[in-house]
């Protein structure tokens, strides 16, 4: 995956470390399990700002998937975790 601008939205950015997430089946499957989403859930709910922040939120609560995210889209971990509070309000 191509490192994205730390200058991103919250939605894009939250939308960019939902890709990174389902690009690992085992990491995938975990989400699902964890948030409760079925694969049409996701499909449907992409532009949602709820189901964006829920992504970020599950990086937020495994900090080697959040910093591996981070790494991944060459930003900040905090600029994660301030797009999930973003994308909450």
């Amino acid at each position: 995956m191509q490192p994205v601008e730390t200058n991103r939205d919250a939605q894009t950015l939250g939308l960019t470390a939902l890709v990174w997430v389902l690009e690992d089946g085992d990491r995938a499957e975990r989400l699902l399990a964890l948030t409760g989403l079925s694969p049409a859930d996701l499909r449907a709910r992409l532009a949602d700002r709820t189901c964006l922040a829920a992504a970020l939120a599950f990086l937020e609560a495994h900090e080697p998937d959040l910093l591996g995210c981070a790494a991944a889209l060459g930003v900040d971990p905090a600029d994660l975790v301030a797009a999930r509070r973003e994308l909450e309000r």
